[in-house]
Formats: C-alpha cells, structure tokens, sequence
C-alpha cells in the first residue's frame, strides 16, 4: 500500500494581498493617465494663457502686462454684442434646418435602407473626405448669382420671401445671411445625422409592433415611441451642431460680407490682424461662457442625461 504525499500551497500573506489589490485599483488611473496629461498640456494650460492674457493690458510693440483689467470683458462685449446676437441665431438656425434635414434620412437609414445601410453611412460622412476649405469654397459657385440654384429660387419666388425676411438681397444670395446659414448647414449636418441614427439604431423593432398591435397609427408610433427613444441622439446631435457653429468664422469669411459677420471673425481679426490679445481672449471667453450656459439650460429642459 502506497502513500502519495501533496505538497500544500503556502497561504499568500495578507500584506501581499493587499498590495495587489492596490495595484488593480491603480490600473485604470494609469490607464487614465496619456488622456489626463494630453488634457492639461493642450487644453488646460492654454485655457489659463487665455485667461491671464483677457486681464492683460498693454499692446504688441510695448508688450502685455497683467493688470487684471476685468474691464476687457465688459468693453469687448459692449462693442460686439451684435456680433454675439448674429452668431447665436445663425448657429440656431442652421441646427435646426440640420435637425429637419438629417432627422428623416437618419430614420431612413435607420429602419428603411437595407442593404443600402453602409452605402448610405458612407456618404454621410463623404464630405469628411476633404477638407473644410474646399467644402466651404464650393458653395461659393454653388450660390454665384449665376448658378442654376439660384435661377432655381427665383423661378419659385424664394428669394422674394427670404428678400422680405432680410435674409437675402434681391436675386442675389452669396454675401447674405442665407449664403453663411447654408454653408453652416452644409458642412455640420453630417454631426447631426451620425448621432440621431445611432440612437434610432438602438431602438428595439419590438416596440413598434407593440404599438401596431395596440391599433397605433404610424403618426402616433412616432410620436409616443420613436422620437422620445430617439432624444439621446437629438441633444447629441444639436450639440455637437450648435457648439461649433456658434464660433465659426469660415463661412461668415468665405460666403458673408461685412454684414453677416460672426463673433469667430472678430476674434480671429483681433488675434491676427488687430493684434490686441486681451479683447480677443476677452471675446472667446464671453463666448464659452454664454454657449456653456445655453447648453447647461438645454441639457435640463431636454430631460434626458442618457447622450448617445
């Protein structure tokens, strides 16, 4: 009769233990890290550049000194108020033709393209595939007082409403508020559409044959089921849309004129051409805190946290 011997395991010691329990709890912030470091070397710290450089006085030949002059804020605001106004409604308004425009062929990809789903993302995000400049640019020959859009909208009267609205001048639409809106339209309603198919994509199909089978009409399955599951995508994508454009300055360069310039243009002039820093810094930090607070109010009255 034979007797195997089996070799116990030491029992691994409590401190030991604790180390590694240690070391798994650090994991994640060192994975955290990269991002943390990226975060505060090319966002936070410019952030307090600007921010010492809107309380500075002084000008480029003498050289800026801090002298937290806060007045900057008040006298900047003061002289450009109308251009804050001009870039609030023109980001609203082309966020919401983007969320009119991109909303039904979102749905379409969502629930109605098929096979042609991947065919259709694609050329969503075709514009993506040249810069912004060049997209930009085309709309200029796009809305040329000779271009077939524009024979188009004076053979169907447009351009007498929009000329009534003060959107347009005459049977002219380049350098006009109309011009700058739909280059804004244009370039960000890819950010409007990828968000709301996403969140439409995640709609369970269930749930619309649930209303089908409680005798809901199409009108009201969309109304009570689709659009509130697809809220998420909304905020998401009127965000990502409005944010932006709010402090665009290409378009207003490119397609407006001295009229329809955004608050973009007078930051990117008073940094480049007026070289007075502390107005431009003063100007975009005006700007971030009136877009954050909008943003703030919007996030609360759309009722949902859940973004996509």
């Amino acid at each position: 009769m034979s007797t195997t011997l089996v070799k116990e395991t030491p029992p691994i010691e409590e401190p030991v233990l604790r180390k590694l329990s240690t070391r798994r709890r650090l994991v994640p912030y060192w994975l955290l890290l990269p991002g943390i470091v990226w975060l505060l070397v090319f966002f936070a710290l410019p952030m307090v550049y600007q921010a010492s450089t809107s309380v500075q006085t002084g000008s480029l030949e003498q050289g800026f000194e801090v002298t937290w002059h806060f007045a900057t804020y008040w006298d900047a605001f003061q002289e450009y108020w109308p251009q804050f106004v001009r870039s609030l409604l023109y980001a609203g308004t082309a966020t919401l033709l983007c969320l009119l425009l991109g909303y039904p062929l979102a749905y379409l990809i969502a629930f109605k393209a098929g096979r042609w789903r991947n065919l259709l993302l694609v050329l969503v995000i075709a514009p993506f595939f040249t810069s912004f400049l060049i997209r930009t640019l085309a709309w200029k020959t796009i809305l040329a007082d000779d271009s077939l859009v524009v024979d188009a909208l004076n053979t169907l009267h447009v351009l007498d409403v929009t000329s009534w609205l003060g959107w347009t001048e005459g049977d002219r639409v380049l350098a006009t508020p109309m011009a700058v809106v739909a280059g804004l339209t244009y370039n960000f309603l890819p950010f409007m559409i990828l968000p709301l198919y996403t969140s439409l994509e995640r709609i369970d199909g269930r749930l619309h044959e649930a209303a089908q089978d409680l005798y809901a009409s199409p009108a009201t399955t969309f109304r009570k089921v689709t659009f509130p599951l697809s809220m998420p995508g909304v905020v998401s994508g009127t965000l990502l849309t409005f944010i932006p454009a709010s402090g665009d300055y290409v378009n207003a360069e490119l397609l407006g004129s001295t009229d329809t310039k955004m608050v973009g243009n007078v930051i990117q002039s008073q940094f480049l051409r007026v070289l007075d820093y502390p107005t431009a810094a003063a100007l975009s930090f005006i700007l971030m805190a009136v877009v954050l607070l909008m943003v703030t109010v919007y996030i609360r009255r759309a009722g949902t946290e859940d973004l996509v």
